[in-house]
């Protein structure tokens, strides 16, 4: 590979970690360097595999030993990352799922919400205000710049990504609206890397290099697969009441869940199992512990969960 110069053009292979744990009913993702960065090193000669050298580079970094993990996607889009243009970056990025524990002795854990990146993610309590006042406005401006077909395909990828003009909240779509939001130069990023400079940028922390981007490719493929495959069981303590696991669930995906619908689905596809104790859950009467089954667990990659999502 050479550069524009003849000169060989460096390639460089760095492994990123999309780490995701829920804590307090909270999304957050591991990160370092005070929240600016995703946890990731360059793919080494004495790295027996992709894998192992991620595993090692989060260890080595965080403290926190992965247990589930599978890749994401390759990231090698040179105008993404201007600082990398006399080599070339790709950046192999990995899903982790993990509970938020503590250890003695290892360097402190860096969790961060999700939503402090994309705050216009979270519909728990409905649409965020964010989204009406400081993100339609300018998106609906940058639309007004092209005409004739380039301006229609603006609107309808506006109103597909943000649930507007008749279009249901689709909440899968959480790169689909960072990649608007990056074309119209309203993140950090897109004006870090020459986008222009349209003010202000909207709320939302930025990451390094791509960081903020392959974050929100993990959040979208976790938001997918918590539909059909039981991933959530990786983010629970050992025992737990079906409130907290759907609580777990809709912090994830950023949306109520139908509590009946959800109830009868676990018990319908025989995921859990009675514990044969009870806690007591704040407002109301003692609760039931369950656990997954052990043959759940054993045969996760078969199992579905088809997880009903509120639309109110």
């Amino acid at each position: 590979m050479y550069a524009s110069d003849g000169r060989p053009r460096e390639l460089k292979v760095d492994l990123v970690a999309v780490v995701a744990a829920v804590t307090d009913n909270d999304p957050r993702a591991l990160t370092i360097s005070q929240g600016s960065a995703l946890p990731a090193g360059p793919f080494e000669m004495g790295h027996r595999s992709l894998q192992a050298g991620l595993r090692d580079w989060v260890e080595q970094q965080t403290g926190q030993a992965l247990g589930y993990i599978e890749q994401l996607y390759t990231f090698a889009d040179r105008d993404r990352i201007p600082e990398e243009q006399a080599r070339r970056a790709i950046s192999i990025s990995y899903l982790g799922l993990t509970r938020d524990e503590w250890s003695e002795g290892g360097p402190p854990r860096d969790w961060q919400s999700w939503y402090d990146y994309f705050p216009w993610e979270d519909h728990r309590a409905g649409a965020p205000s964010i989204i009406a006042d400081a993100i339609l406005p300018p998106l609906r401006a940058w639309t007004e710049q092209q005409g004739g077909k380039a301006r229609e395909e603006r609107r309808q990828r506006i109103a597909i990504g943000f649930g507007i003009d008749g279009r249901p909240w689709n909440e899968e779509l959480v790169l689909q609206r960072y990649e608007l939001l990056y074309e119209a130069a309203l993140v950090e990023e897109a004006l870090r890397d020459g986008g222009g400079a349209r003010a202000p940028h909207i709320p939302g922390r930025p990451m390094i290099a791509d960081h903020r981007r392959i974050l929100a490719t993990g959040i979208a493929r976790l938001r997918t697969k918590i539909k059909y495959r039981p991933v959530v069981f990786e983010l629970m303590p050992p025992v737990f009441t079906l409130l907290q696991l759907q609580r777990a669930v809709e912090a994830l995906a950023g949306r109520l869940v139908h509590k009946q619908n959800f109830r009868r689905l676990i018990e319908q596809q025989e995921l859990v199992e009675e514990t044969g104790e009870t806690m007591s859950e704040t407002g109301g009467r003692p609760a039931k512990l369950f656990r997954f089954r052990p043959a759940v667990l054993m045969e996760r990659s078969a199992a579905g969960t088809k997880l009903s999502v509120s639309r109110s």
